[in-house]
């Protein structure tokens, strides 16, 4: 996953540099460049976390930054910054990474909460 964070901020590096020149253009290009590289860097945090709950806490903001990417494209092709067609390919790689993280935050919480269970009983028993 490291390196498809990293390809997907590059390539909104790229789209980002090609063509929004006007006010809300580079409104939105300063939200996707802090959105579309913040997913990368802050999945690396989490992959360094220190505990469950620290890296579901990152996932989580993971989940936010590549749900605002996807938000701040939406615009870019909504108010017609750039061809729909264009944007497209960038649209449906923030929804699969939005999927992926909330996918892997609720595996990450139910085993958090497993291993809090079963703790609990242990100390019961």
């Amino acid at each position: 996953m490291k390196p498809r964070t990293k390809a997907s901020a590059l390539r909104v590096l790229t789209l980002i540099d090609s063509r929004l020149e006007t006010p809300s253009g580079r409104v939105l290009t300063n939200q996707l460049c802090r959105s579309g590289t913040a997913v990368g860097s802050n999945y690396r945090a989490a992959c360094r976390s220190r505990s469950s709950a620290e890296m579901i806490s990152k996932f989580a903001v993971v989940e936010e930054e590549a749900d605002e990417s996807g938000f701040g494209l939406e615009l870019v092709a909504e108010h017609g910054l750039m061809p729909g067609g264009k944007v497209t390919p960038f649209l449906r790689e923030a929804d699969e990474r939005t999927a992926i993280m909330v996918a892997s935050r609720r595996t990450l919480q139910a085993g958090l909460q497993k291993s809090k269970l079963e703790n609990s009983k242990l100390k019961i028993g």
